[in-house]
Parts: structure tokens; C-alpha cells; sequence
């Protein structure tokens, strides 16, 4: 059995529910990191939202044989609450956050340890490396490192190193994590981006390192990428309507693309005049939306995700896009009762 009776130098935290067919892999990975890296002592806090398809179970029965794991329970089952539930615990100064869906360079967690103790900044991780299983999942990767789906954010840059206003993931100290006031658990979604712009509002830093490397499993399904786009783009207007601006201005144009094409088809009714800048809006939107999917296909062994790209951006736009919408309608609302 593999013990951890000395004070942990990092802090190891994970949220996670109903993920039975990822924890028993992610920890098996983990470990084998971890015991490569003896010279570092780790623990490994585990929040579970109370899963009930087999999860805890599977942490039962791991960190029975290896007491540097410890299950936590997370009954708001949101990842905010999770993971300041596994901060409060946490042991040590430095505290990494990891996403069962992701797999690690063996380095990762010392070389989070190694570029927070360099750079001095306030939260240092990654870039988000999509890897797809089978072609619909794969094609989703690929659209996910493109800078037309994503507004060309630096943290989908693996080659870029330096401040950056995100990082996947995400390697603190406690102590600034404390002084933040944590995740704040009103955010179901987009947490750790409104983390982030906490930090960059009070003059912190926020550091991306290219050795800092993981791969990340997105959805396998056009349905699950719009669901999970939809969430994000909601959420992001109660960041904007916490902190009275947007963290980029790039995570306006989805929400403000639809609302101008359904502004534009509402006033055609009125008159067919606007019917025509309807129609302009929509080709140009076409055009590019092709023009992006053949520069995103152009190596050959890509050229079979063709068919596909142009709807798995449109998955991205429209899903984001809507679900900013719909926070604008949402928490509009919620200010008008609080007012």
C-alpha cells in the first residue's frame, strides 16, 4: 500500500460525477505519474458529486491501496462547489487542478510546480490539446484548435508560452486561491474563467506553458457539443454581469451574430427589404464557415473530415451563440427580481 504520512508539497484536486468509464483510467495514469516522481509528495482530493453509476466505487477501491487518494463529497454536484470543497482540504501550498476526461505528459505535474515557482504568477497551466477517438470526435478536435470556432485564443495555441487571460485547468497557491474568495459556486459553468478574471482584474498574472502538456477528450456527438456549448455561452453572461465586462471581447460575437440574424429575420416579416441582408448575412456566414473548414482539412489525412467541418462549426457558433442569449434573457430576468 502506498502511504502519505508527510505533509504534501502539492495538492491534487478533481471534480468529477458519474464517471465510471474515465476515473479507474485517470487515476491509473495518474499514479504511475506519481510514482516516477517519488521526490514529490502528492495527495490526490477527489470531489464527487455523489455519482451513483459505479464512480465512488472504483475511488473506494483505488485509494484503498493507495492512501495519498481521498474521495471527498460534493453534494451540490457543481464543479465550483467540488472544487472548493477539495481546496479546504487540501494539505499543501500548491494546488493542481485536474479533469478526469484528459490524460497527462508523464512531467505534468512538475513542470506546473517548476513554471509557478519561475514565472511568480498567480495561476499558471497549458494550452487545451483536443484529441478525438473515431471520426466525429476527431473532427471536433480539429474544429476545436481552429481559430474560427474559438476566436483564436491563445490557450488553444500549444506552441505559445507567456500570459495569456486562461489556461486549461489551472496550478495555484492555496493561499491565492484563498484570498480570491475561491470559485465562486453561483457558476455552474465557466468557473475557472471567471477565476481567471478575478485575477486579472486585481493585476495578477496568468501564465500558459508550452511544456505544460495535456490532451483533452471533447464531445463525441454535434448534440453534446451543443449542449455543452449552450452552458458555456449562458454562464458567460453571468460573468459579464458579475464583473460588468466581458473577459474577451471574442466571446460577444457568437451571441451577437445570432441575435443580428434573428433581429434581421423578425424585421423581414415587417418588410421584405431586410430579407435581403438576411440572406447576405447568412452567405457570407456560409463562406467563410467553408473557406475555415478546407484551411482546417487541408493536410490529406484530414481531407475525409471535410463533409463535417462546416457543421461542427456551426455547432460551435449557433450552440454558444444561443446559450448567450439565453443568459441575457436569464439573468436579466433574475436582476429585474432582485431590483
Amino acid at each position: 500500500m502506498k502511504s502519505n504520512t508527510t505533509t504534501p508539497q502539492v495538492s491534487i484536486i478533481v471534480p468529477c460525477f458519474n464517471e465510471s468509464n474515465y476515473v479507474g483510467p485517470f487515476l491509473d495514469n495518474l499514479i504511475d505519474q506519481l510514482d516516477h516522481n517519488d521526490a514529490l509528495g502528492v495527495e490526490v482530493l477527489i470531489a464527487d458529486g455523489m455519482s451513483n453509476d459505479g464512480t465512488r466505487e472504483i475511488i473506494d477501491r483505488i485509494a484503498a491501496s493507495d492512501s495519498r487518494i481521498r474521495l471527498i463529497d460534493n453534494p451540490g454536484r457543481i464543479q465550483s462547489s467540488g472544487l472548493n470543497m477539495a481546496i479546504k482540504e487540501a494539505r499543501s501550498d500548491i494546488i493542481i487542478r485536474m479533469d478526469v476526461h484528459s490524460i497527462y505528459a508523464d512531467d505534468y505535474v512538475q513542470k506546473c510546480v517548476d513554471t509557478l515557482n519561475i514565472t511568480g504568477a498567480d495561476n499558471v497551466g497549458g494550452s487545451i490539446r483536443p484529441r478525438g477517438l473515431g471520426y466525429l470526435q476527431e473532427a471536433i478536435a480539429i474544429a476545436s484548435n481552429s481559430s474560427f470556432s474559438m476566436g483564436g485564443a491563445r490557450f488553444h495555441n500549444e506552441n505559445y508560452e507567456g500570459p495569456v487571460d486562461t489556461v486549461y485547468l489551472g496550478c495555484w497557491r492555496k493561499n491565492t486561491l484563498e484570498d480570491l474568495g475561491m470559485f465562486d459556486e453561483e457558476m455552474v459553468r465557466t468557473e475557472d474563467d471567471e477565476l481567471n478574471l478575478r485575477i486579472t482584474k486585481r493585476g495578477g498574472k496568468i501564465w500558459q506553458s508550452k511544456e505544460i502538456r495535456s490532451w483533452y477528450y471533447p464531445r463525441s456527438s454535434l448534440r453534446s457539443l451543443f449542449s455543452q456549448l449552450r452552458q458555456y455561452g449562458y454562464w458567460k453572461v453571468g460573468v459579464i454581469q458579475k464583473h460588468k465586462r466581458p473577459a474577451s471581447l471574442r466571446s460577444l460575437v457568437p451571441g451577437l451574430f445570432l441575435g443580428a440574424l434573428l433581429i434581421l429575420l423578425a424585421l423581414s416579416a415587417i418588410n421584405h427589404f431586410f430579407v435581403w441582408f438576411f440572406l447576405l448575412l447568412v452567405g457570407i456566414y456560409a463562406v467563410a464557415t467553408l473557406i475555415a473548414s478546407v484551411a482546417a482539412c487541408k493536410m490529406i489525412s484530414r481531407i475525409k473530415f471535410l463533409p463535417i467541418m462546416p457543421f461542427v462549426f456551426a455547432t460551435f457558433h449557433f450552440g454558444y451563440g444561443y446559450g448567450f442569449l439565453q443568459g441575457i434573457i436569464g439573468f436579466g430576468l433574475r436582476h429585474r427580481k432582485k431590483t
